[in-house]
């Protein structure tokens, strides 16, 4: 099983602006796109994972950027994810 350092999630209510968050999050960081939720009525999100301090300028950049095409929902950074996360993100691919 592949220890994971952190997650970070970006969730909007566009698809252009969720796209505009994913390629900003991996051109600024060292980070790598780990999945891309389409969870409905307009809401997508785009989930990255990688270094720590990566993660977090990512989500940050990815968050400034989409926001200004769309309503941000929300974004978060989880710092080594427990175990279980990592399985529930494995069983999601």
């Amino acid at each position: 099983m592949v220890v994971m350092q952190a997650l970070g999630f970006v969730e909007t209510r566009s698809l252009v602006a969720a796209l505009q968050a994913a390629d900003t999050m991996v051109k600024s960081a060292d980070v790598r796109i780990a999945d891309f939720n389409y969870v409905g009525s307009g809401i997508v999100a785009v989930i990255v994972e990688g270094e720590v301090a990566a993660v977090q300028a990512a989500v940050d950049n990815g968050r400034l950027e989409a926001e200004k095409l769309a309503e941000i929902i929300a974004y978060n950074v989880i710092a080594r994810p427990h175990d279980e996360v990592a399985v529930m993100m494995e069983q999601e691919a």
